[in-house]
């Protein structure tokens, strides 16, 4: 691992004692292939080129930043939001998704597989396989299929075969479950397209540097406009590639980064180290090393883990994790929409919920603070309703 911070983790994987790869050893050279192929194309500018024009033609970025005018004076914070909700598909997912699509023409395979939880990485990844010509599956829990379906509708229109999961919980993590299982038996003409930074090496830091743009993005926006450096830098965290992303950009900033997980799936401030879906990472579990499912009201962020790179980053103190609740959540959403016209994806919603608990007091009133909207919240938009009008979470 080299010493930088958000650096290359080394041909091992490792983010400090987090990481590695944890695979049958049937997928151990699919999980090298790809480790080569990426580094390869990482450093190919015709690579490079393809996916940024990709990115900018069809993708629609760079996504712009946002200033909340109304919540900024509300809050008695400077208050901006990066804007990922524009990104075609809905989401960031799309960064991801066209950089290991593309990734997946260059090893001469024809199909990609896929899991989601809010739907929004199907999506992308079926959109992606459509505009390059591969076969796509993905997998999503019997739960997450039945709070999400506009998105499962969505995938089939794109021409995606969406195989609901009955296993377990019904959620991310058995989604994940059936696509590794199904990754060990067709890995010669299929490539798992994983949708956050999680899993085995190279996939944390594959999908870091796919989503690196957000960062980059937002440094150079913030800039120009005259802003400068946040004070603060927030994202919500499931595996944690949209927070991944933001932070990139600013971990050599004197920037404070915070990571808000679902409190009913908080890794960081309850998990303990342990293995699973491939890496070494801060996961829920009781002390025989069983894992406990998560809860969160949104679907992409009941997930029992975080990413490796954000759990060593919470070792070192770089940056820090902090929780939001449903109930939270439900407020900042509204919040957001009736004071900015602007509705987040649930997911999303956790930052917001956090800065506007926080403004004041963990956050001094005056802060600049940059949010990272991962997501827009169509998807949510019958869930919410629902609860609202029916009173439950």
């Amino acid at each position: 691992m080299t010493d930088a911070v958000m650096g290359d983790p080394g041909s091992n994987g490792r983010f400090g004692d987090f990481g590695g790869r944890f695979v049958p050893e049937p997928l151990m050279p699919a999980c090298q292939e790809l480790e080569i192929a990426f580094r390869e194309a990482w450093t190919d500018p015709t690579f490079i080129d393809e996916y940024h024009t990709i990115l900018r033609d069809y993708g629609g970025r760079p996504t712009p930043i946002t200033r909340c005018g109304r919540l900024s004076e509300e809050l008695g914070v400077d208050l901006y939001l990066k804007r990922e909700d524009l990104a075609h598909t809905g989401s960031h997912k799309i960064n991801n998704v066209i950089g290991q699509a593309l990734l997946t023409r260059r090893m001469g395979k024809q199909r990609m597989i896929a899991e989601t939880g809010a739907g929004q990485h199907g999506v992308a990844s079926a959109t992606a396989a459509a505009l390059l010509g591969l076969e796509c599956v993905v997998f999503m829990g019997e739960v997450d299929t039945e709070r999400q379906q506009l998105n499962v509708f969505r995938m089939e229109l794109l021409g995606a075969e969406v195989r609901t999961v009955t296993s377990g919980s019904r959620t991310l993590k058995d989604a994940v479950n059936e696509a590794m299982r199904t990754w060990v038996s067709e890995v010669e003409d299929t490539h798992y397209c994983l949708g956050s930074v999680m899993g085995p090496h190279p996939f944390p830091w594959m999908v870091r540097e796919f989503q690196r743009i957000i960062g980059d993005e937002s440094v150079l926006q913030m800039f120009e406009s005259g802003v400068g450096t946040p004070d603060f830098v927030v994202a919500c965290v499931g595996g944690g590639s949209n927070a991944a992303g933001l932070f990139s950009g600013f971990v050599d900033s004197p920037a404070a980064l915070v990571g808000v997980e679902a409190a009913g799936g908080a890794a960081i401030s309850s998990g303990s180290p342990g293995v699973l879906h491939g890496m070494r990472s801060m996961l829920i579990q009781n002390d025989d090393g069983q894992i406990i499912e998560a809860h969160s009201i949104s679907a992409g962020l009941d997930y029992p883990g975080i990413g490796p790179e954000h759990a060593h980053l919470a070792e070192t103190g770089r940056a820090r994790y902090e929780t939001a609740t449903d109930e939270e959540v439900l407020v900042a959403l509204q919040r957001l929409a009736s004071r900015e016209g602007i509705i987040p994806a649930l997911e999303s919603a956790h930052a917001l919920a956090w800065v506007i608990r926080e403004a004041g007091h963990e956050i001094p009133l005056g802060s600049k603070v940059l949010i990272n909207l991962s997501g827009r919240g169509d998807k949510d938009v019958a869930q919410v309703r629902a609860i609202l009008r029916g009173g439950a979470t």
